[in-house]
Parts: structure tokens; sequence; C-alpha cells
């Protein structure tokens, strides 16, 4: 993998084909635990280290893997490293664990996660299978990120809520007040809040894409093409 393959997975996990904003992939998750960034983010890394560590895991074997039962197997792998990055939350960090709840061991049943296996890792070598599972969970913690964040200011005027439970008692001083004394916005926490926030973040994806494009088209005329041009 040289380092123009590198760029392009990397691109491609993060915005081209974003799972979040592009694909509209798992929105469960994504609109179900994107209420503050803490428990966005922690679900993202968790899902991005799932997504490295079954392409890496699959990559290798896809060709012993009969076709009948490729499928049942790729959960299977999928499964049992969800279960040890279940048990190590629940061992090292047991509040955030709470908070995330069931969405933990769902990661298994996400469509990103299989969807990616079946598309990338299953036709490509172990390196690159698990750059590519990385740079998608990766663009779905971004996306996690930005939607969390939005969502905690409006909705509480806070940024970083509950990092103590990924961190322990010694960030508990890190949650950073945005808009003091504020009162809250219900409608921004609730799942009206976070469909009307991935609405917006789609479209300025779009908008971003369409102003690059326009950027594109519109070349400058070079001096020399201009002095023919007066001639």
């Amino acid at each position: 993998m040289n380092l123009n393959e590198f760029k392009e997975i990397v691109n491609n996990g993060v915005w081209k084909q974003n799972t979040g904003v592009v694909q509209l992939l798992g929105l469960c998750p994504i609109l179900a635990v994107s209420s503050t960034v803490v428990n966005g983010v922690s679900l993202g890394i968790a899902t991005a280290i799932v997504m490295a560590l079954s392409g890496a895991t699959i990559a290798p074997i896809r060709t012993f893997v009969p076709n009948e039962i490729r499928i049942p197997v790729f959960i299977l792998i999928i499964a049992v490293l969800v279960t040890v990055v279940q048990y190590l939350m629940n061992a090292y960090m047991y509040g955030l664990y709470v908070v995330l709840g069931i969405f933990i061991p769902l990661i298994v049943t996400n469509c990103i996660v299989l969807a990616r296996v079946e598309a990338f890792a299953s036709k490509n070598p172990m390196g690159a299978s698990a750059l590519d599972g990385f740079a998608m969970g990766l663009g779905l913690t971004l996306v996690l990120a930005v939607l969390g964040g939005i969502r905690e200011i409006v909705g509480h005027g806070t940024l970083f809520s509950g990092i103590d439970l990924a961190l322990g008692d010694v960030a508990k001083d890190w949650v950073i007040h945005v808009i003091p004394n504020y009162k809250g916005f219900l409608l921004a926490i609730l799942p009206p809040g976070a469909f009307i926030g991935l609405g917006c973040l789609i479209a300025g994806k779009n908008w971003l894409n369409l102003r690059a494009e326009q950027k594109l088209k519109v070349t400058p005329t070079r001096p020399s093409e201009q002095n023919t041009m007066a001639v």
C-alpha cells in the first residue's frame, strides 16, 4: 500500500463515503447516543476499533471461507471482537458502559461494520482492510462528535459533560459551560433534535461538495493566454 492508496482510503472513509452523512448507515446509534460529545465519541471509537480489528482479522482468511457461510463467519468474528470491547469497557469505564448500555453489543448488528467487511475486507489485504475499517469508524466518530457537540450546547449549554465517566474523577473539572446559567432546550436532546441536527450536517457537507466542484470548474486564465487573446 503506497501513500496515494493510504490517502485515498482515509479520504474515502472520513469524507467521501462517510457512513453517517453520505451512506446514512447505522442511524440508530447515531441518533440515540449523540446527545453529548462524550457519549458519541466513546461509541464511535469503540466502533472504529471493532471495524479495524474485524477488517484485519477477516482479510487474511477471506480465501479460506466458503461463500456459502462467509456472512455467519463474519458476524461471529465481529461478535467476538465486540464482546472483548464490551468487557474492557465494563472493567475500566463502568460508568460510561452503563450510559451507552445496549448500544455497545448492538455494534455486532450495526450494518456499517458488516457492510464494510463484506465490501472491502473480503477483497483486499490485511493492512488496507484494517486502515479502511478504522477510517470508516473515524468518519462515524467525527459525525457523532459534531452532532453530539451541537445537541449538547443547544440542549444543556455545556461541552464534555460526563467526561469523568470515561477518564475518571480527575476529569470532572474539564466540563466547559459554554452558556452559563442556561435553562436548556429539551428538543435538542430528544430524538427530533437528533434528526434536525443530522439533517443540518448532511446539508452542510453537500454544500461544501458543491462549492468545491464549482471552484474546480472556474479555472483562472493564465497571463500568457490573456496576452495571446489581446493580440
